[in-house]
């Protein structure tokens, strides 16, 4: 059952990579966004992200995105999506790749 379980969640972090801010080049998972990825025992996924500012314009895109594509992985019974801005976002959340491909390196 835990590899069940871990296979899900690395399906949703597979899926979460094809995520993008329109504004920036790199997916909203290396970015640093998503905070938590939790699956219950009836596959019912929450995710916790936050956005680069509270005022991005493209918010409700990106949430819509997260939304439809974690739903569409094989085995998810339903998604929540909660937007969070504590603690805010900054650049050191960022995995390296995207902090080269933003020259932050």
């Amino acid at each position: 059952m835990e590899n069940e379980f871990m296979a899900l969640e690395e399906k949703i972090v597979k899926m979460l990579k094809t995520v993008y801010d329109p504004e920036i080049p790199v997916n909203i998972y290396d970015l640093g966004l998503i905070y938590g990825v939790d699956v219950d025992d009836e596959q019912n996924v929450k995710i916790t992200m936050t956005l680069t500012a509270p005022g991005c314009p493209a918010a409700d895109f990106i949430m819509e995105d997260v939304q439809m594509k974690v739903e569409s992985v094989e085995g998810v019974k339903s998604v929540e999506v909660n937007l969070v801005f504590e603690p805010m976002w900054h650049k050191d959340l960022m995995s390296e790749e995207a902090k080269l491909e933003l020259g932050f390196l």
